[in-house]
């Protein structure tokens, strides 16, 4: 009936590289049925073997891709600071053609794609008398299509699918390849796309010197050094507090009637000053999830303990404030958990401890009071460390170094049990000095033993769902000063 019309049919393509369908007009014909099998007219054998041949790839193949992606460079240590800013003048067209050959040949194409990328192959291995003629020709002419197809063999599109797929560890190098990675990278839009497809890497950022940043990647456990922060009394002689959220670093620095933020990008390198908060402060409890982040309570410049909170977009750069806490309190913490944002412990406005917690539910817009959820007072009893607690797999963990403890929150009951001991060699001031985070599905600990000579930071990590703390040390290096303060930057 349908025979000689036109019709619209879908042509996925494997899901570990094109997410979305590909839709293509085509002629519809008759349909033979014979020996249990379906043809359609005209079809001969060789083309329905390409046709079975184009539906087998699966996600072997994307993963080769990744692994060519990754070995076009290997920065090391030191070249990491320097790459995302050298970017390679040149065009696509500078990627080499076994570059091109390699990726070409591993992405999971159909077979029309395969025949359109051995024609720019063929292309791309012509002579350099050829290659300058069209080059001169695509000047003339104005063509710019080169800087917008990155591997320009298999296109913008599925380029970036497979880009997605490469450790962040390597951006900088793709940077490092031609304006096109280069603007790509800086423009923030691989690490939306990595977000929406769940794809996460969690980074460690920590400072042990007063202007100074680290960053270690707990995959390939590599060291790497961020550009020196721009110097400023307020970091070396005040309180200070960081936040990583999105793709930035937030450092806060408190002045005497004032505060400095200082904001940190990993899509450039770079360190910049922040846009101020509606109401300043410090001392406050904070956590983020994904582009967001809250930061509620903490002190003002004159020392008055605030119950007022605001959220940060850092997509847009700018403060939100929300509606204010139960009680004011500072030198608390924060946590996100079950798609909700909650301050634990802290000090109250005239010097008590609390035990207490709050929940904001950023739907309704309202905040719930937890009496005694944080009971254990290693910090706020001797004023000191606020709550050393952090959110793994949407279950509540908290350091208690007065026993040198892990606990776990049972939220049925509103109570704690102990799961097992810190890492032996975990030491602390009353809970300063040590960094006790969430990093993926696992708790990181950062610090180490002192001596009068220095110190060593010892960074520690124990998947949750593994049974009792068996603490895996991840790395380790020697330190003059204690950890100052420690991030997690998830993207």
């Amino acid at each position: 009936m349908l025979e000689g019309r036109s019709c619209l049919i879908s042509r996925p393509l494997p899901n570990s590289c094109e997410q979305e369908s590909n839709w293509a007009f085509m002629p519809c014909r008759r349909i033979e049925v014979s020996n249990g099998k379906r043809h359609l007219e005209g079809e001969g054998e060789e083309e329905l073997r390409q046709r079975k041949l184009s539906k087998s790839s699966d996600a072997s193949q994307i993963e080769e891709t990744t692994r060519q992606l990754q070995n076009l460079s290997q920065p090391s240590e030191d070249q990491f600071d320097c790459e995302l800013h050298r970017g390679d003048q040149s065009d696509s067209n500078s990627l080499n053609q076994p570059i091109c050959h390699n990726i070409s040949m591993n992405c999971p194409l159909d077979i029309r794609q395969r025949e359109v990328m051995s024609k720019n192959l063929h292309d791309f291995s012509s002579s350099p008398a050829d290659q300058s003629n069209e080059s001169g020709s695509r000047q003339r002419h104005g063509n710019q299509s080169d800087l917008d197809s990155l591997i320009q063999p298999i296109g913008r599109d599925i380029s970036i699918n497979c880009l997605l797929f490469c450790s962040r560890s390597d951006y900088g190098s793709l940077a490092s390849l031609n304006r096109s990675f280069r603007s790509l990278i800086r423009s923030g839009e691989l690490y939306k796309e990595r977000r929406k497809k769940g794809l996460i890497e969690h980074w460690v950022y920590f400072s042990c010197h007063l202007l100074e940043w680290e960053a270690f990647d707990p995959i390939r456990r590599r060291w790497m050094h961020l550009p020196r922060m721009p110097a400023n009394e307020c970091f070396m002689w005040a309180d200070k507090e960081s936040l990583a959220v999105g793709t930035e670093l937030l450092v806060f620095g408190k002045e005497v009637t004032s505060q400095v933020i200082y904001r940190y990008s990993i899509l450039t390198n770079s360190w910049s000053s922040g846009l101020e908060m509606n109401a300043p402060r410090c001392l406050f409890g904070s956590a983020s999830l994904g582009e967001i982040a809250i930061l509620a309570g903490g002190s003002e410049s004159q020392g008055r303990v605030l119950s007022s909170a605001e959220l940060y977009n850092s997509e847009t750069g700018t403060w939100e404030t929300l509606p204010s806490m139960k009680k004011a309190r500072r030198m608390c913490s924060g946590v996100f958990m079950d798609g909700k944002f909650y301050v634990i412990g802290g000090i109250s406005d005239d010097a008590e401890a609390l035990s207490s917690g709050e929940e904001y539910d950023l739907k309704s817009r309202s905040w719930r009071e937890i009496p005694n959820m944080y009971p254990i007072q290693n910090g706020a009893n001797g004023g000191t460390a606020p709550p050393l607690v952090a959110v793994v797999q949407n279950q509540l963990y908290a350091a208690d170094c007065a026993e040198n403890e892990v606990k776990k929150y049972i939220k049925e009951s509103n109570s704690w049990v102990t799961v097992g001991r810190l890492p032996e060699r975990a030491v602390s001031m009353n809970g300063w000095g040590l960094a006790f985070r969430a990093c993926g599905s696992q708790l990181i600990v950062i610090g180490g033993p002192r001596a009068l000579a220095g110190g060593i930071v010892e960074l520690n990590s124990w998947s949750p769902n593994e049974g009792p703390p068996q603490w895996e040390l991840l790395a380790s290096k020697h330190s003059p000063n204690f950890v100052y303060n420690c991030a997690v930057m998830g993207c």
